[in-house]
Protein backbone atom coordinates (compact mmCIF):
# COMPACT_ATOMS: atom_id res chain seq x y z
CA UNK A 1 0.00 0.00 0.00
CA UNK A 2 2.96 2.37 0.69
CA UNK A 3 4.37 1.66 -2.45
CA UNK A 4 0.94 2.72 -4.39
CA UNK A 5 0.50 5.80 -2.31
CA UNK A 6 4.03 7.18 -3.26
CA UNK A 7 3.52 6.52 -6.54
CA UNK A 8 -0.07 7.98 -6.75
CA UNK A 9 1.53 10.78 -4.80
CA UNK A 10 4.47 11.29 -7.30
CA UNK A 11 2.41 11.57 -10.30
CA UNK A 12 0.00 13.53 -8.79
CA UNK A 13 2.35 16.14 -8.21
CA UNK A 14 3.58 15.99 -11.84
CA UNK A 15 0.28 15.97 -13.34
CA UNK A 16 -0.63 19.07 -10.82
CA UNK A 17 2.78 20.73 -11.87
CA UNK A 18 1.61 20.56 -15.77
CA UNK A 19 -1.59 21.74 -15.54
CA UNK A 20 -0.20 25.01 -14.36
CA UNK A 21 2.01 25.17 -17.12
CA UNK A 22 5.52 23.96 -15.62
CA UNK A 23 7.91 22.28 -18.05
CA UNK A 24 8.53 18.52 -18.23
CA UNK A 25 11.40 18.60 -17.06
CA UNK A 26 10.98 20.14 -13.76
CA UNK A 27 7.72 18.45 -13.30
CA UNK A 28 9.74 15.00 -13.48
CA UNK A 29 11.73 16.76 -11.07
CA UNK A 30 9.70 17.74 -8.70
CA UNK A 31 7.98 14.42 -9.15
CA UNK A 32 11.11 12.22 -8.48
CA UNK A 33 11.33 14.54 -5.22
CA UNK A 34 7.82 13.86 -3.78
CA UNK A 35 8.43 10.18 -4.49
CA UNK A 36 11.71 10.20 -2.83
CA UNK A 37 10.83 11.90 -0.10
CA UNK A 38 7.92 8.82 0.70
CA UNK A 39 10.49 6.10 -0.27
CA UNK A 40 14.20 4.82 0.15
CA UNK A 41 16.92 4.84 -2.25
CA UNK A 42 16.59 1.17 -2.32
CA UNK A 43 13.16 0.65 -3.81
CA UNK A 44 14.60 3.48 -6.92
CA UNK A 45 17.46 1.84 -7.41
CA UNK A 46 15.14 -1.78 -7.42
CA UNK A 47 12.83 0.17 -10.13
CA UNK A 48 15.74 1.29 -12.40
CA UNK A 49 17.17 -1.90 -12.45
CA UNK A 50 13.83 -3.94 -12.98
CA UNK A 51 11.89 -1.52 -15.10
CA UNK A 52 12.70 -2.59 -18.73
CA UNK A 53 11.41 -6.37 -17.55
CA UNK A 54 8.51 -4.79 -15.80
CA UNK A 55 7.19 -3.07 -18.36
CA UNK A 56 7.54 -5.54 -20.98
CA UNK A 57 5.58 -7.79 -18.87
CA UNK A 58 3.14 -5.10 -17.59
CA UNK A 59 2.52 -4.50 -21.77
CA UNK A 60 2.36 -8.51 -22.61
CA UNK A 61 -0.09 -8.70 -19.52
CA UNK A 62 -2.01 -5.45 -21.17
CA UNK A 63 -2.25 -7.11 -24.48
CA UNK A 64 -3.45 -10.47 -23.24
CA UNK A 65 -6.29 -8.67 -21.48
CA UNK A 66 -7.43 -6.44 -23.85
CA UNK A 67 -7.52 -9.14 -26.16
CA UNK A 68 -9.66 -11.52 -23.42
CA UNK A 69 -12.28 -7.95 -22.96
CA UNK A 70 -12.82 -8.14 -26.53
CA UNK A 71 -13.26 -11.54 -27.33
CA UNK A 72 -15.64 -11.64 -24.33
CA UNK A 73 -17.89 -8.59 -25.83
CA UNK A 74 -18.09 -10.56 -28.72
CA UNK A 75 -19.06 -13.89 -27.18
CA UNK A 76 -16.11 -15.89 -28.53
CA UNK A 77 -14.52 -19.06 -27.58
CA UNK A 78 -12.11 -21.12 -28.83
CA UNK A 79 -13.83 -22.73 -32.19
CA UNK A 80 -14.91 -19.29 -33.31
CA UNK A 81 -11.20 -17.80 -32.78
CA UNK A 82 -9.91 -20.63 -34.98
CA UNK A 83 -12.79 -19.89 -37.14
CA UNK A 84 -11.13 -16.96 -37.62
CA UNK A 85 -7.43 -17.76 -38.05
CA UNK A 86 -8.92 -20.33 -40.92
CA UNK A 87 -10.12 -17.23 -42.97
CA UNK A 88 -6.89 -15.26 -42.89
CA UNK A 89 -4.64 -18.64 -43.22
CA UNK A 90 -6.79 -21.02 -45.38
CA UNK A 91 -4.12 -22.86 -47.21
CA UNK A 92 -1.04 -22.63 -44.91
CA UNK A 93 -0.04 -25.60 -43.05
CA UNK A 94 -1.54 -25.87 -40.00
CA UNK A 95 -0.15 -29.30 -38.68
CA UNK A 96 2.55 -31.56 -39.68
CA UNK A 97 2.50 -34.86 -38.35
CA UNK A 98 6.29 -36.29 -38.54
CA UNK A 99 5.17 -40.01 -38.22
CA UNK A 100 3.87 -40.24 -41.72
CA UNK A 101 4.71 -36.36 -43.12
CA UNK A 102 0.78 -36.00 -43.78
CA UNK A 103 0.06 -31.72 -43.60
CA UNK A 104 -3.17 -30.61 -42.87
CA UNK A 105 -3.98 -26.83 -43.97
CA UNK A 106 -5.99 -24.53 -41.74
CA UNK A 107 -8.61 -25.02 -44.07
CA UNK A 108 -8.58 -29.08 -43.88
CA UNK A 109 -8.00 -29.19 -40.10
CA UNK A 110 -11.07 -26.87 -39.82
CA UNK A 111 -13.01 -29.76 -42.12
CA UNK A 112 -11.98 -32.50 -40.17
CA UNK A 113 -13.67 -31.08 -37.08
CA UNK A 114 -16.82 -30.04 -38.56
CA UNK A 115 -16.64 -34.02 -39.65
CA UNK A 116 -16.14 -34.52 -35.60
CA UNK A 117 -18.76 -31.99 -34.81
CA UNK A 118 -21.55 -33.61 -36.83
CA UNK A 119 -20.54 -36.90 -36.10
CA UNK A 120 -21.00 -36.58 -32.19
CA UNK A 121 -24.32 -34.77 -32.93
CA UNK A 122 -24.86 -38.02 -34.63
CA UNK A 123 -24.28 -40.07 -31.35
CA UNK A 124 -26.57 -37.49 -29.33
CA UNK A 125 -24.67 -35.75 -27.75
CA UNK A 126 -24.93 -31.98 -26.28
CA UNK A 127 -23.27 -29.47 -24.77
CA UNK A 128 -21.73 -29.85 -21.81
CA UNK A 129 -21.54 -33.66 -22.77
CA UNK A 130 -17.72 -35.51 -21.93
CA UNK A 131 -15.96 -37.51 -24.36
CA UNK A 132 -12.40 -39.14 -23.44
CA UNK A 133 -9.58 -39.53 -25.62
CA UNK A 134 -7.05 -42.08 -25.41
CA UNK A 135 -4.28 -41.89 -27.80
CA UNK A 136 -0.97 -41.30 -28.84
CA UNK A 137 0.14 -37.99 -30.29
CA UNK A 138 -1.38 -37.24 -33.73
CA UNK A 139 -3.17 -34.25 -35.33
CA UNK A 140 -6.45 -36.40 -35.42
CA UNK A 141 -6.08 -36.19 -31.81
CA UNK A 142 -6.41 -31.62 -32.14
CA UNK A 143 -9.15 -31.95 -34.56
CA UNK A 144 -11.41 -34.45 -32.04
CA UNK A 145 -11.18 -32.53 -29.04
CA UNK A 146 -11.60 -29.08 -31.33
CA UNK A 147 -14.61 -30.80 -33.06
CA UNK A 148 -16.38 -32.12 -30.08
CA UNK A 149 -15.61 -27.80 -28.64
CA UNK A 150 -17.87 -26.76 -31.44
CA UNK A 151 -21.25 -28.45 -29.95
CA UNK A 152 -20.18 -27.84 -26.88
CA UNK A 153 -18.87 -31.21 -25.81
CA UNK A 154 -15.89 -31.26 -23.66
CA UNK A 155 -13.25 -33.90 -24.56
CA UNK A 156 -10.96 -35.67 -21.17
CA UNK A 157 -7.12 -36.07 -22.65
CA UNK A 158 -6.31 -38.86 -20.82
CA UNK A 159 -2.40 -39.66 -20.41
CA UNK A 160 -0.96 -42.74 -23.13
CA UNK A 161 0.85 -44.34 -20.50
CA UNK A 162 -1.79 -44.98 -18.10
CA UNK A 163 -2.96 -48.73 -17.41
CA UNK A 164 -5.54 -50.56 -15.16
CA UNK A 165 -6.63 -48.60 -11.98
CA UNK A 166 -4.86 -44.86 -12.97
CA UNK A 167 -6.73 -45.34 -16.27
CA UNK A 168 -10.16 -46.51 -15.10
CA UNK A 169 -9.95 -43.60 -12.60
CA UNK A 170 -9.26 -41.16 -15.23
CA UNK A 171 -12.16 -42.10 -17.08
CA UNK A 172 -14.41 -42.25 -14.13
CA UNK A 173 -13.84 -38.61 -12.80
CA UNK A 174 -14.57 -37.47 -15.89
CA UNK A 175 -18.33 -38.56 -16.23
CA UNK A 176 -17.23 -39.67 -19.93
CA UNK A 177 -20.05 -40.81 -21.92
CA UNK A 178 -17.89 -41.99 -24.51
CA UNK A 179 -14.30 -42.98 -25.55
CA UNK A 180 -12.21 -42.66 -28.17
CA UNK A 181 -8.99 -44.66 -28.33
CA UNK A 182 -6.34 -45.27 -30.72
CA UNK A 183 -5.39 -48.56 -31.93
CA UNK A 184 -1.93 -48.49 -30.64
CA UNK A 185 -3.82 -48.67 -27.44
CA UNK A 186 -6.05 -51.56 -28.05
CA UNK A 187 -4.24 -53.90 -25.60
CA UNK A 188 -4.33 -50.97 -22.54
CA UNK A 189 -8.36 -50.72 -23.60
CA UNK A 190 -8.62 -54.66 -23.18
CA UNK A 191 -7.22 -54.86 -20.02
CA UNK A 192 -9.87 -52.34 -18.20
CA UNK A 193 -12.69 -52.92 -20.98
CA UNK A 194 -14.38 -55.72 -18.80
CA UNK A 195 -14.40 -52.79 -15.80
CA UNK A 196 -15.67 -50.04 -17.79
CA UNK A 197 -19.30 -49.51 -17.89
CA UNK A 198 -21.04 -50.77 -20.97
CA UNK A 199 -23.15 -48.10 -21.31
CA UNK A 200 -19.71 -46.05 -22.45
CA UNK A 201 -19.93 -45.97 -26.41
CA UNK A 202 -16.21 -46.87 -27.75
CA UNK A 203 -14.93 -46.07 -30.69
CA UNK A 204 -11.36 -46.77 -32.11
CA UNK A 205 -9.04 -44.55 -34.57
CA UNK A 206 -6.06 -46.46 -36.48
CA UNK A 207 -5.93 -50.04 -37.97
CA UNK A 208 -7.34 -52.43 -35.37
CA UNK A 209 -8.71 -56.16 -36.88
CA UNK A 210 -12.61 -56.56 -36.91
CA UNK A 211 -12.19 -59.51 -34.61
CA UNK A 212 -10.26 -57.06 -31.69
CA UNK A 213 -13.09 -54.13 -32.60
CA UNK A 214 -15.35 -57.06 -31.37
CA UNK A 215 -13.95 -58.31 -28.34
CA UNK A 216 -13.63 -54.74 -27.24
CA UNK A 217 -17.04 -53.55 -28.52
CA UNK A 218 -15.92 -50.55 -30.14
CA UNK A 219 -16.97 -49.47 -33.61
CA UNK A 220 -13.77 -47.93 -35.86
CA UNK A 221 -14.00 -44.12 -36.10
CA UNK A 222 -11.92 -43.56 -39.15
CA UNK A 223 -14.52 -44.56 -42.24
CA UNK A 224 -17.33 -42.58 -39.82
CA UNK A 225 -15.18 -39.38 -40.10
CA UNK A 226 -14.04 -39.92 -43.87
CA UNK A 227 -18.24 -39.49 -44.76
CA UNK A 228 -19.07 -37.20 -42.68
CA UNK A 229 -19.90 -33.32 -43.70
CA UNK A 230 -17.19 -31.18 -43.63
CA UNK A 231 -19.40 -28.15 -43.21
CA UNK A 232 -19.76 -25.95 -40.33
CA UNK A 233 -22.58 -27.30 -37.85
CA UNK A 234 -25.05 -25.46 -36.44
CA UNK A 235 -24.30 -24.00 -33.14
CA UNK A 236 -24.54 -25.48 -30.17
CA UNK A 237 -27.11 -24.27 -28.09
CA UNK A 238 -26.56 -23.15 -24.78
CA UNK A 239 -23.86 -21.74 -26.36
CA UNK A 240 -20.56 -21.92 -24.92
CA UNK A 241 -18.39 -18.77 -23.86
CA UNK A 242 -15.41 -18.18 -22.43
CA UNK A 243 -15.62 -19.21 -19.16
CA UNK A 244 -16.97 -22.37 -19.90
CA UNK A 245 -15.36 -25.48 -20.17
CA UNK A 246 -13.12 -26.49 -23.18
CA UNK A 247 -11.94 -29.76 -21.72
CA UNK A 248 -10.13 -31.72 -18.75
CA UNK A 249 -5.95 -31.97 -18.91
CA UNK A 250 -5.15 -34.82 -16.04
CA UNK A 251 -2.59 -33.68 -13.55
CA UNK A 252 0.50 -35.90 -13.46
CA UNK A 253 -0.50 -38.26 -10.50
CA UNK A 254 3.57 -38.17 -9.07
CA UNK A 255 1.83 -38.09 -5.47
CA UNK A 256 -1.60 -40.14 -6.27
CA UNK A 257 -4.40 -40.80 -8.61
CA UNK A 258 -4.22 -38.09 -11.48
CA UNK A 259 -7.30 -35.46 -10.93
CA UNK A 260 -9.04 -34.09 -13.86
CA UNK A 261 -8.09 -30.03 -14.11
CA UNK A 262 -10.93 -27.72 -15.71
CA UNK A 263 -9.96 -25.63 -18.66
CA UNK A 264 -12.15 -23.09 -19.75
CA UNK A 265 -11.79 -21.22 -22.84
CA UNK A 266 -10.52 -17.98 -21.49
CA UNK A 267 -7.77 -20.28 -20.05
CA UNK A 268 -6.41 -22.15 -23.09
CA UNK A 269 -6.44 -18.61 -24.88
CA UNK A 270 -4.68 -16.79 -21.99
CA UNK A 271 -2.06 -19.63 -22.21
CA UNK A 272 -1.25 -19.70 -25.59
CA UNK A 273 -1.14 -15.84 -25.91
CA UNK A 274 0.84 -15.49 -23.18
CA UNK A 275 3.56 -17.27 -24.31
CA UNK A 276 3.57 -16.18 -27.84
CA UNK A 277 4.09 -12.91 -26.62
CA UNK A 278 6.41 -13.08 -23.99
CA UNK A 279 9.00 -14.86 -25.77
CA UNK A 280 8.46 -12.64 -29.01
CA UNK A 281 7.34 -16.00 -31.07
CA UNK A 282 6.61 -14.74 -34.76
CA UNK A 283 3.53 -15.53 -37.14
CA UNK A 284 6.21 -17.64 -39.63
CA UNK A 285 7.63 -19.57 -36.39
CA UNK A 286 7.78 -23.19 -37.36
CA UNK A 287 7.37 -25.19 -34.00
CA UNK A 288 8.37 -28.77 -33.29
CA UNK A 289 6.40 -29.94 -30.31
CA UNK A 290 7.56 -33.47 -29.03
CA UNK A 291 5.08 -33.22 -25.78
CA UNK A 292 2.13 -35.43 -25.31
CA UNK A 293 -1.23 -33.55 -26.23
CA UNK A 294 -2.91 -34.84 -23.43
CA UNK A 295 -0.83 -32.13 -21.47
CA UNK A 296 -0.85 -28.47 -21.38
CA UNK A 297 2.37 -27.54 -22.72
CA UNK A 298 1.91 -29.97 -25.70
CA UNK A 299 -2.07 -29.03 -26.08
CA UNK A 300 -1.67 -25.50 -25.36
CA UNK A 301 1.83 -23.99 -25.67
CA UNK A 302 2.24 -25.58 -28.40
CA UNK A 303 -0.68 -26.70 -30.86
CA UNK A 304 -2.48 -23.40 -29.24
CA UNK A 305 -0.17 -20.98 -31.79
CA UNK A 306 -0.94 -22.46 -34.53
CA UNK A 307 -5.38 -22.52 -33.65
CA UNK A 308 -5.02 -18.81 -32.11
CA UNK A 309 -2.47 -17.13 -34.03
CA UNK A 310 -1.51 -19.23 -37.20
CA UNK A 311 1.74 -21.03 -36.64
CA UNK A 312 2.50 -24.24 -38.01
CA UNK A 313 3.05 -26.79 -36.17
CA UNK A 314 5.10 -30.38 -36.13
CA UNK A 315 3.32 -33.02 -34.38
CA UNK A 316 5.68 -35.28 -33.05
CA UNK A 317 4.34 -38.91 -31.99
CA UNK A 318 6.85 -39.24 -29.26
CA UNK A 319 10.04 -37.83 -28.42
CA UNK A 320 13.04 -38.86 -29.68
CA UNK A 321 16.23 -37.29 -28.37
CA UNK A 322 18.75 -39.12 -31.07
CA UNK A 323 16.10 -37.67 -34.07
CA UNK A 324 15.41 -34.58 -32.30
CA UNK A 325 17.50 -31.92 -33.99
CA UNK A 326 17.41 -34.18 -37.62
CA UNK A 327 13.25 -33.21 -37.47
CA UNK A 328 13.96 -29.68 -36.89
CA UNK A 329 15.80 -29.71 -40.02
CA UNK A 330 13.80 -31.79 -42.01
CA UNK A 331 10.62 -29.18 -41.33
CA UNK A 332 12.53 -26.11 -40.77
CA UNK A 333 11.67 -25.57 -37.53
CA UNK A 334 12.09 -22.17 -35.81
CA UNK A 335 10.89 -23.11 -32.27
CA UNK A 336 11.01 -26.44 -29.91
CA UNK A 337 9.17 -27.06 -26.77
CA UNK A 338 10.90 -28.78 -24.26
CA UNK A 339 9.93 -30.25 -20.35
CA UNK A 340 11.33 -32.05 -17.13
CA UNK A 341 14.90 -33.58 -18.63
CA UNK A 342 14.26 -33.20 -22.35
CA UNK A 343 17.16 -31.05 -22.56
CA UNK A 344 19.17 -33.00 -20.19
CA UNK A 345 18.23 -35.95 -22.67
CA UNK A 346 19.88 -34.20 -25.66
CA UNK A 347 22.47 -33.07 -23.84
CA UNK A 348 23.58 -37.00 -22.98
CA UNK A 349 23.48 -37.76 -27.06
CA UNK A 350 26.65 -38.37 -28.95
CA UNK A 351 27.84 -35.16 -31.04
CA UNK A 352 26.12 -34.73 -34.27
CA UNK A 353 26.18 -32.63 -37.64
CA UNK A 354 22.44 -32.03 -37.07
CA UNK A 355 22.82 -30.65 -33.83
CA UNK A 356 24.32 -27.24 -35.29
CA UNK A 357 22.80 -27.01 -38.81
CA UNK A 358 19.26 -26.21 -37.33
CA UNK A 359 17.03 -22.76 -37.72
CA UNK A 360 15.61 -23.41 -33.85
CA UNK A 361 16.35 -19.80 -32.23
CA UNK A 362 13.86 -20.38 -29.26
CA UNK A 363 13.07 -23.20 -26.84
CA UNK A 364 10.30 -22.84 -24.99
CA UNK A 365 9.52 -25.03 -21.59
CA UNK A 366 9.78 -25.82 -17.92
CA UNK A 367 12.03 -27.77 -15.15
CA UNK A 368 15.38 -26.86 -17.34
CA UNK A 369 18.05 -26.58 -14.61
CA UNK A 370 20.29 -23.74 -14.49
CA UNK A 371 23.40 -26.14 -14.74
CA UNK A 372 21.84 -27.66 -17.95
CA UNK A 373 20.72 -24.39 -19.04
CA UNK A 374 24.02 -22.55 -20.43
CA UNK A 375 25.31 -26.55 -21.54
CA UNK A 376 22.00 -26.45 -23.80
CA UNK A 377 22.38 -23.21 -25.53
CA UNK A 378 26.21 -23.26 -26.09
CA UNK A 379 26.15 -26.29 -27.60
CA UNK A 380 23.14 -26.39 -29.54
CA UNK A 381 23.22 -22.56 -30.61
CA UNK A 382 19.67 -22.01 -29.73
CA UNK A 383 19.60 -18.41 -28.79
CA UNK A 384 16.79 -17.83 -26.45
CA UNK A 385 15.13 -19.79 -23.75
CA UNK A 386 11.51 -19.16 -22.63
CA UNK A 387 11.43 -21.04 -19.61
CA UNK A 388 8.03 -20.18 -17.51
CA UNK A 389 6.46 -21.69 -14.31
CA UNK A 390 2.90 -23.05 -14.36
CA UNK A 391 0.29 -26.15 -13.70
CA UNK A 392 -2.38 -26.11 -16.41
CA UNK A 393 -4.78 -25.32 -13.74
CA UNK A 394 -2.94 -21.92 -11.66
CA UNK A 395 -3.87 -18.59 -11.74
CA UNK A 396 -0.04 -17.82 -10.98
CA UNK A 397 1.98 -18.86 -13.79
CA UNK A 398 5.31 -16.72 -14.38
CA UNK A 399 7.47 -16.48 -17.20
CA UNK A 400 11.66 -15.77 -17.63
CA UNK A 401 11.23 -12.82 -20.14
CA UNK A 402 14.56 -11.44 -20.27
CA UNK A 403 16.49 -14.41 -20.38
CA UNK A 404 18.02 -15.21 -16.94
CA UNK A 405 19.85 -18.28 -16.66
CA UNK A 406 18.45 -20.39 -14.00
CA UNK A 407 15.06 -18.10 -13.42
CA UNK A 408 11.24 -19.17 -14.47
CA UNK A 409 9.77 -15.91 -13.75
CA UNK A 410 9.82 -12.37 -11.97
CA UNK A 411 6.79 -10.47 -9.84
CA UNK A 412 7.12 -7.16 -10.02
CA UNK A 413 8.87 -5.20 -7.25
CA UNK A 414 7.58 -1.90 -8.79
CA UNK A 415 4.08 -2.49 -9.79
CA UNK A 416 3.28 -5.58 -7.44
CA UNK A 417 -0.53 -5.42 -7.38
CA UNK A 418 -1.04 -5.87 -11.49
CA UNK A 419 -0.59 -8.94 -11.51
CA UNK A 420 -1.25 -10.15 -7.44
CA UNK A 421 0.95 -13.18 -6.79
CA UNK A 422 3.15 -13.46 -3.94
CA UNK A 423 5.72 -16.36 -2.19
CA UNK A 424 3.76 -16.20 1.45
CA UNK A 425 6.32 -17.71 4.04
CA UNK A 426 5.47 -21.12 5.15
CA UNK A 427 6.58 -23.21 8.29
CA UNK A 428 9.87 -25.40 6.90
CA UNK A 429 8.72 -28.54 8.90
CA UNK A 430 4.98 -28.60 8.21
CA UNK A 431 5.07 -26.47 4.70
CA UNK A 432 1.62 -24.95 6.66
CA UNK A 433 1.15 -21.30 5.67
CA UNK A 434 2.36 -18.94 8.21
CA UNK A 435 -0.14 -16.33 9.76
CA UNK A 436 0.38 -13.25 11.71
CA UNK A 437 -1.39 -11.83 14.85
CA UNK A 438 -4.47 -10.73 12.31
CA UNK A 439 -4.95 -14.17 10.55
CA UNK A 440 -2.93 -13.11 7.68
CA UNK A 441 -0.52 -14.61 5.81
CA UNK A 442 3.21 -13.23 6.02
CA UNK A 443 3.96 -12.25 2.55
CA UNK A 444 6.46 -11.35 0.47
CA UNK A 445 8.84 -13.80 2.59
CA UNK A 446 12.31 -13.20 2.22
CA UNK A 447 15.23 -14.79 0.55
CA UNK A 448 16.76 -17.61 1.23
CA UNK A 449 13.30 -18.44 3.36
CA UNK A 450 10.93 -21.39 2.62
CA UNK A 451 7.86 -20.13 0.98
CA UNK A 452 4.86 -20.49 -1.28
CA UNK A 453 3.55 -19.56 -4.43
CA UNK A 454 -0.36 -18.27 -4.23
CA UNK A 455 -2.32 -16.04 -6.61
CA UNK A 456 -5.41 -13.94 -5.54
CA UNK A 457 -8.55 -15.73 -6.82
CA UNK A 458 -10.85 -13.34 -8.69
CA UNK A 459 -13.48 -15.45 -10.97
CA UNK A 460 -14.76 -12.25 -13.06
CA UNK A 461 -11.38 -11.86 -14.45
CA UNK A 462 -10.12 -14.75 -16.82
CA UNK A 463 -6.46 -13.68 -15.50
CA UNK A 464 -6.88 -14.52 -11.96
CA UNK A 465 -10.06 -17.26 -12.00
CA UNK A 466 -9.34 -20.75 -10.64
CA UNK A 467 -11.39 -23.30 -11.74
CA UNK A 468 -10.39 -26.09 -10.40
CA UNK A 469 -11.15 -29.72 -10.90
CA UNK A 470 -13.68 -31.92 -11.56
CA UNK A 471 -13.13 -33.85 -7.86
CA UNK A 472 -14.67 -30.60 -5.71
CA UNK A 473 -12.86 -32.20 -2.91
CA UNK A 474 -9.65 -31.72 -4.56
CA UNK A 475 -10.57 -28.40 -5.85
CA UNK A 476 -11.08 -26.90 -2.06
CA UNK A 477 -7.60 -28.03 -0.84
CA UNK A 478 -5.89 -25.72 -3.56
CA UNK A 479 -7.78 -22.89 -1.83
CA UNK A 480 -6.62 -21.34 1.11
CA UNK A 481 -8.42 -17.90 2.86
CA UNK A 482 -7.51 -14.86 4.16
CA UNK A 483 -4.05 -14.59 2.38
CA UNK A 484 -3.66 -11.25 1.38
CA UNK A 485 -6.83 -9.48 3.35
CA UNK A 486 -9.89 -11.06 5.27
CA UNK A 487 -12.32 -12.88 3.22
CA UNK A 488 -10.59 -13.38 0.30
CA UNK A 489 -8.89 -16.39 -1.27
CA UNK A 490 -6.02 -17.41 -3.24
CA UNK A 491 -4.44 -20.27 -5.27
CA UNK A 492 -2.34 -22.63 -3.64
CA UNK A 493 0.47 -23.86 -5.75
CA UNK A 494 2.49 -27.34 -4.64
CA UNK A 495 4.19 -27.39 -1.57
CA UNK A 496 8.28 -28.78 -1.74
CA UNK A 497 8.83 -30.41 1.80
CA UNK A 498 11.47 -30.94 3.29
CA UNK A 499 14.25 -33.17 1.31
CA UNK A 500 13.29 -37.20 2.27
CA UNK A 501 15.02 -39.23 -0.02
CA UNK A 502 16.68 -38.64 -3.51
CA UNK A 503 16.48 -41.40 -6.22
CA UNK A 504 19.47 -41.76 -8.27
CA UNK A 505 20.03 -43.71 -11.71
CA UNK A 506 22.93 -45.05 -11.83
CA UNK A 507 23.50 -48.41 -14.61
CA UNK A 508 26.86 -48.25 -14.11
CA UNK A 509 26.99 -48.83 -10.47
CA UNK A 510 30.00 -46.45 -9.92
CA UNK A 511 28.17 -43.79 -7.58
CA UNK A 512 30.60 -42.84 -5.09
CA UNK A 513 28.18 -41.82 -1.96
CA UNK A 514 30.76 -39.67 -0.27
CA UNK A 515 31.94 -37.26 -3.38
CA UNK A 516 28.01 -36.92 -3.33
CA UNK A 517 28.01 -35.54 -0.21
CA UNK A 518 30.67 -33.09 0.09
CA UNK A 519 29.28 -31.75 -3.33
CA UNK A 520 25.90 -31.05 -1.23
CA UNK A 521 27.22 -30.06 1.61
CA UNK A 522 28.94 -27.13 -0.68
CA UNK A 523 25.63 -26.70 -2.87
CA UNK A 524 22.84 -26.98 -0.39
CA UNK A 525 21.38 -25.91 2.88
CA UNK A 526 20.79 -28.91 5.40
CA UNK A 527 16.99 -28.83 5.07
CA UNK A 528 17.63 -29.72 1.29
CA UNK A 529 19.87 -32.58 2.07
CA UNK A 530 18.45 -36.03 1.42
CA UNK A 531 18.14 -37.73 4.49
CA UNK A 532 17.84 -41.14 2.15
CA UNK A 533 19.81 -42.09 -1.01
CA UNK A 534 18.36 -44.80 -3.01
CA UNK A 535 20.59 -45.75 -6.11
CA UNK A 536 18.91 -47.75 -9.06
CA UNK A 537 19.58 -48.92 -12.30
CA UNK A 538 17.00 -45.87 -13.87
CA UNK A 539 14.36 -43.81 -12.49
CA UNK A 540 10.40 -43.92 -14.03
CA UNK A 541 9.23 -41.53 -15.25
CA UNK A 542 6.10 -40.15 -16.72
CA UNK A 543 5.14 -39.39 -19.89
CA UNK A 544 6.18 -35.78 -19.42
CA UNK A 545 9.74 -36.52 -18.10
CA UNK A 546 8.82 -36.17 -14.86
CA UNK A 547 10.01 -38.60 -11.95
CA UNK A 548 7.01 -40.90 -10.99
CA UNK A 549 7.66 -40.44 -7.27
CA UNK A 550 4.60 -42.57 -6.42
CA UNK A 551 6.03 -45.91 -6.26
CA UNK A 552 9.19 -44.70 -4.18
CA UNK A 553 7.11 -43.13 -1.53
CA UNK A 554 5.02 -46.08 -0.92
CA UNK A 555 8.53 -48.39 -0.60
CA UNK A 556 10.04 -45.64 1.75
CA UNK A 557 13.54 -46.40 2.73
CA UNK A 558 12.76 -50.16 4.09
CA UNK A 559 15.53 -52.31 2.26
CA UNK A 560 12.93 -55.26 2.34
CA UNK A 561 10.84 -53.91 -0.40
CA UNK A 562 13.60 -52.99 -3.05
CA UNK A 563 16.34 -54.83 -4.38
CA UNK A 564 18.07 -51.08 -5.13
CA UNK A 565 20.67 -50.08 -2.44
CA UNK A 566 19.44 -47.52 -0.01
CA UNK A 567 21.85 -45.22 1.94
CA UNK A 568 20.98 -43.19 5.47
CA UNK A 569 22.42 -39.71 6.14
CA UNK A 570 24.47 -40.20 9.50
CA UNK A 571 24.68 -36.33 10.22
CA UNK A 572 26.24 -37.32 13.38
CA UNK A 573 29.45 -39.29 11.77
CA UNK A 574 28.54 -36.79 8.60
CA UNK A 575 28.39 -39.73 6.07
CA UNK A 576 25.93 -41.71 4.08
CA UNK A 577 25.36 -45.47 5.44
CA UNK A 578 23.92 -48.41 3.69
CA UNK A 579 20.80 -49.28 4.92
CA UNK A 580 20.53 -52.30 6.19
CA UNK A 581 17.13 -54.40 8.70
CA UNK A 582 19.25 -53.24 12.07
CA UNK A 583 19.65 -49.47 10.82
CA UNK A 584 15.98 -49.84 9.58
CA UNK A 585 14.55 -50.81 12.67
CA UNK A 586 16.83 -48.56 15.00
CA UNK A 587 15.12 -45.53 12.73
CA UNK A 588 11.77 -46.73 12.51
CA UNK A 589 11.83 -47.19 16.64
CA UNK A 590 13.11 -43.59 17.22
CA UNK A 591 16.78 -45.22 18.24
CA UNK A 592 18.13 -43.18 15.60
CA UNK A 593 17.32 -39.39 14.51
CA UNK A 594 16.92 -37.89 11.21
Amino acid sequence: MHNAASVSASLGSVGLLRLFGVSWSWSLVAGLGVYLGTKSWKYFYIAARTAKRDLNGLYVLLRVKLALWRYMRQGSNIPSIFAQTVKLHPNKPALIYEATGETWTFAQLDGLCNAVAHWARSQGWVSGDVVALFMESRPLQVALWLGLAKVGVEAALINFSLRCDPLLHCIGVSGSKAIVFGAELADAMMEVNSAINQSMVRFCTGDLSAELLACLGAQSLDPILATASRHPPSPCFPPKGLNDRLFYIYTSGTTGLPKAAIVVHSRYYRIAAFSYFAFRMRPDDIIYDCLPLYHSAGNIIGVGQCLINGLTVVVKRKFSASRFWDDCIKYNCTMVQYIGEICRYLLSQPVRPSERGHKVRLAVGNGLRPSVWEAFTERFGVAQIGEFYGATECNCSIANMDGKVGACGFNSRILPNVYPIRLVRVDEDTMELVRDSRGLCILPCFAGEPGLLVGRINQQDPLRRFDGYANQDATKKKIAHNVFKKNDSAYLSGVEGKAGMAAIANAAGTFDCNSFLKNIQRALPSYARPVFLRISPHVDTTGTFKIQKTRLQREGYDPRLTTDQIYFLNTRAAQYEAMDEELYNAIAEGRMSL
